[in-house]
This record gives structure tokens, C-alpha cells and sequence, in this order.
């Protein structure tokens, strides 16, 4: 049996070895995707934490390449749904099919939808229906599906990775506050800068393409998971962690601010992905435990599809994103 020191010994080593690797993963998907750094690196503490993440950005910003490369450089099946309006939840789950056997009984089979993989990518996910959104997002929940009453487990590890354009609303149907609490972050999407535009016009107009490459394997994500949730953390940073996300409800009495312009805040589930989100950030740095650096760095993601302003929050030009900053700067 091992004494803990040993125990903190091996847990170093292997965070050790676990942050050169996946280091080599975010250069691998790095090659392919460029000037999205802060983007990438989110993805991947998405997956280290076990979640998924939705993906708020307009169209053009390689959006679906990334989850290809992430895809290919984690060593996971992937797919993609294009969410439509008349899609329907049998077209993600699956559906039973009558077949007539050689002797001539007839039976139903279970065909899977895509939603049987380790990644999938559900593109637009606001233009599907309610009904078929919340047939995706119970996937995401439960890890499972059921049809005509028989449980179908899904693969392990499973993760979505959601993307919705922030510009075209007409005709959407915007995930309730309940479904959205079940992304672990909203990770936005922004334009790059010119030397990234640069390299990628060089890259993808010329006679070859980069194409990624495996570093990882779905094994071994599954093993960094389990290594994530090992990690010790501090008390500070416990504190600081429960400080930032309480201090974000209304009528705690904790932000005068926060009880002035915001209609909701999170709930636990914010708490308990932060508490992920902050150890898998130090294990991509290769770091024994986290910080309250990356506290503050993880705020707004894990926040900003928690919360929101109210009327008079709005009609005076008050931003979420001014709000969260706000919250942070009370705990660095």
C-alpha cells in the first residue's frame, strides 16, 4: 500500500507526463487550426473534464474543422448532425426497423443514430426543435438512450461539442436556461488575427493540405479524465471557487451589481465545472494542482451561458461580460 507521499510522487509524474502529451495534442490540432489558441484550449478541457461545450461563433471560423482535428488528434470516432428544422429525435438516437427473418417471423431491430460515437459535433443546434434538442441533450445527460422502452448505452468516453451562430436568430429555437446548464462551457469564437489569416490562406489554398494526426487515444482521454478528477486543489482556490459563483446570483446580497442587472445566476452545476474546468487547465500546463489564475481564466466561459441580465440591465448598455470581469477582479 502506498504511503501519501508516494501516492503524491506518482500523481506528479504522471501529470508530468500527461501535460507533454497533451501539449503535443494541442500543437497536432494547432498545425490545422490557426489563431483559435484560447479556442482549442478550451475544447480540450471540455474533454478533460468530461463535458461538453457549446460553440457560439459565425460561420467561416472553422468551427467543424476543429472538431474533425480534435476529433482525429484525440483518437475518437467523430460525426456531425446538421440540426434542421424538420429533424427529427429518431435521426439522432436511431429507430427500430420490422425485419422478416428467413423463416419467415418477423422482429424489430435497433439501427443506432450518430449519436453513438465518442464526438460529435451538432452543428446549428438552435435550429432543430425542442423535441429534438432535448432528445440530444438527455444523450448528454444520461449517457444513454432508450427507444420502444430499451436502454441503448453509448459509447464511452462521449462528448458533443455544439456549435450555434450568434447573427441569424429568425427561425431558431434558442436552447431554454435548463439546457444550457448542461454545456460544461460556452466557448466564443472570434475572428483571427491577420498573421493567422495569413498562414491559413497559405495553408489551405495551396496544392496540399495538413491534415491532423493521432496523438491520443479515447483510452487514453478516459485515463486523463480520471487523472483530472484525482487532482488535488486548494482550499483558496475552493474558496475562490464558491466566492465567484455565489457571488453571481441574485439576491445573495453578496454584489449590488449582481442584484441590480441580473434576472438568474448559476446553480452548483456551475460550481462543480469550475471545479473540473480549473484542474484540467493546470494538467494541460503540466501543473500539480490549480490556481486562482485559472479561477478568473475560466470565469466567463463556465458563467456567461448561466446568467443573464435583465431589461433595465440591457436598456443601460450593461454587458455580461462586464459583469463577470467585475465578479473576478473580487477574488484575484
Amino acid at each position: 500500500m502506498q504511503s501519501i507521499s508516494e501516492a503524491g510522487e506518482t500523481i506528479v509524474a504522471e501529470v508530468e507526463k500527461a501535460g507533454h502529451r497533451l501539449n503535443e495534442a494541442q500543437q497536432a490540432i494547432g498545425d490545422i487550426i490557426f489563431g483559435q489558441e484560447t479556442v482549442v484550449e478550451q475544447s480540450l478541457i471540455t474533454l478533460l473534464a468530461g463535458g461538453h461545450a457549446l460553440l457560439v461563433g459565425v460561420p467561416g471560423l472553422a468551427k467543424t474543422l476543429l472538431v474533425h482535428a480534435i476529433g482525429t488528434t484525440m483518437g475518437l470516432d467523430n460525426k456531425r448532425i446538421q440540426f434542421t428544422p424538420d429533424l427529427m429525435p429518431g435521426d439522432i438516437v436511431g429507430s427500430e426497423v420490422l425485419e422478416e427473418g428467413e423463416n419467415g417471423r418477423r422482429s424489430f431491430r435497433f439501427i443506432k443514430g450518430p449519436v453513438f460515437c465518442q464526438l460529435l459535433m451538432a452543428d446549428e443546434i438552435n435550429r432543430a426543435s425542442p423535441r429534438t434538442q432535448s432528445a440530444l441533450l438527455q444523450a448528454m445527460q444520461e449517457q444513454h438512450v432508450t427507444v420502444a422502452g430499451q436502454r441503448h448505452e453509448l459509447p464511452h468516453p462521449f462528448h458533443v461539442l455544439a456549435t450555434q451562430n450568434p447573427l441569424e436568430q429568425e427561425g431558431t429555437y434558442p436552447l431554454p436556461e435548463a439546457q444550457l446548464d448542461r454545456f460544461l462551457l460556452q466557448i466564443d469564437v472570434h475572428y483571427p488575427n491577420m498573421e493567422a489569416e495569413r498562414r491559413m490562406l497559405l495553408s489551405t489554398t495551396g496544392a496540399k493540405t495538413v491534415q491532423p494526426r493521432q496523438v491520443l487515444s479515447g483510452d487514453d482521454l478516459s485515463a486523463l479524465q480520471h487523472l483530472v478528477r484525482r487532482m488535488p486543489v486548494g482550499d483558496k482556490v475552493i474558496d475562490a471557487i464558491l466566492e465567484l459563483v455565489r457571488s453571481a446570483r441574485p439576491g445573495e446580497g453578496t454584489s449590488e451589481e449582481v442584484d441590480t442587472h441580473i434576472s438568474w445566476g448559476p446553480g452548483p452545476r456551475a460550481s462543480q465545472a469550475l471545479m473540473l474546468a480549473v484542474r484540467a487547465r493546470a494538467l494541460m500546463d503540466g501543473r500539480y494542482a490549480p490556481s486562482i489564475e485559472d479561477v478568473i481564466a475560466l470565469a466567463a466561459p463556465i458563467l456567461r451561458h448561466r446568467m443573464a441580465l435583465n431589461f433595465a440591465a440591457r436598456a443601460d448598455g450593461i454587458t455580461l461580460a462586464g459583469v463577470i470581469d467585475r465578479l473576478t477582479q473580487r477574488i484575484s
